[in-house]
């Protein structure tokens, strides 16, 4: 058995959002114990990590929707992309996500599936960010509001089909985006809320009407809100009024200030507080690379001033980093850091049913921990108790 390891000296939050100076101890990839530091008995046994007081842990972040990183993207449909994504999030303090696919052939959703079903029939390493499962983006979804979403596989919502996919993916399709006014939308959302799979409202032009139809057939998640979405108007209030004014939707957030003008994140923040949001990013392979031409579901993205598009101009996900986002949600709206973790960790494991092993640091928990310094950059990741991310000079 691996020796023990102390991380101490640094602040803490604790899940009863508490800060102070303490410790943690790992043991078999869990956290074992965690305290105050004057409470820390002599351990003689354990690899000690010396931490500052100017450094804070908190608990792992965890992506829902996330396609691809440093290359890699979940539609590549291979185990290796699934190991490139799971290497490289550690650096932004991403410990666990979802396998985020996109509207494509049906062949290559298939694939994409049953590598991810691969990838999680085994014992995944720690030290890499965990896969929690698969987020189906698409085809389900409405071509009004396409985005990058390739129009021409766009399909409308169909329970026989998802039972399929569902097969396919070992029952590890986790959360569903789709349009619930497209024909068969308010069948499969409740066919998803009997399954426990998130059935969130996306890419869709459903007035606020149809979406209060769809809380009640069994919608609980709204995807990137404001983006390829009815928007709000004062006679409609659309997707985006009906995500803002529900407290049965958890809302997607994308806080690059590209995607959402940081005025209209601070908006959301104000009326879902920060129990009603979920950070993202909805980054796509060239995430991490330098900028230049990449490739998303088939179409040719261009990358540059932290901006990736399509050759018309449209958004085509983000290379935003979940630890840059925690940053940005702070600085957009003047949120605490108690409120940027909710969003950034405890909300995710909520929403996808982990929160008794994820989302927050106690013991009994997997030592899934991010250490934060003064700016609240990610200076050191662990994942499963193994440092997966280790900033030089920290």
């Amino acid at each position: 058995m691996d020796k023990p390891i102390l991380l101490k000296g640094m602040q803490i939050y604790s899940e009863k959002n508490q800060f102070y100076t303490g410790y943690i101890k790992i043991t078999n990839q869990k956290i074992s114990e965690i305290g105050r530091l004057e409470d820390l008995q002599d351990i003689t046994d354990a690899v000690v990590f010396d931490l500052q007081e100017n450094l804070t842990a908190v608990p792992g972040f965890i992506d829902v929707h996330i396609h691809g990183a440093a290359g890699a993207d979940v539609m590549d449909g291979t185990e290796s992309a699934l190991m490139t994504m799971a290497n490289t999030l550690p650096a932004e303090g991403t410990t666990s996500f979802l396998a985020t696919t996109m509207t494509q052939e049906q062949e290559e959703i298939e694939k994409a599936l049953k590598s991810a079903a691969g990838y999680m029939s085994k014992p995944q390493p720690e030290g890499r960010a965990e896969i929690l499962g698969v987020h189906l983006e698409g085809p389900f979804v409405n071509k009004e509001m396409a985005g990058a979403q390739p129009s021409q596989y766009i399909i409308d919502p169909d329970v026989e089909l998802f039972k399929k996919w569902e097969n396919l993916s070992q029952g590890n399709i986790k959360l569903v985006t789709l349009a619930p006014e497209r024909p068969g939308g308010k069948e499969l959302a409740s066919y998803l809320s009997s399954k426990s799979i998130v059935a969130s409202i996306g890419h869709s032009n459903a007035t606020y009407e149809e979406v209060k139809d769809s809380i009640e057939a069994g919608c609980t998640h709204v995807t990137h809100l404001f983006n390829q979405m009815r928007g709000l108007h004062h006679r409609e209030p659309g997707v985006a009024g009906a995500a803002l004014l529900h407290d049965e939707l958890m809302v997607e957030v994308i806080a690059d200030g590209v995607h959402v003008k940081p005025e209209m994140v601070k908006l959301a923040f104000k009326q879902k507080g920060e129990e009603g949001l979920i950070l993202i990013t909805d980054s796509m392979r060239a995430k991490c690379l330098k900028n230049g031409q990449y490739d998303l579901g088939g179409q040719d993205v261009t990358v540059a001033d932290g901006k990736a598009v399509l050759q018309d101009g449209t958004l085509a996900g983000s290379i935003l980093r979940l630890g840059h986002a925690v940053k940005n949600m702070i600085e957009f709206t003047g949120c605490s850091l108690e409120d940027a973790i909710q969003m950034a960790s405890v909300n995710p494991a909520k929403q996808l049913g982990v929160f008794d092993r994820k989302g927050s640091l106690a013991a009994g928990k997997d030592a899934d921990i991010v250490i934060l310094n003064e700016e609240h950059d990610v200076v050191m990741t662990l994942c499963r108790g193994e440092v997966a991310y280790r900033k030089e000079n920290e």
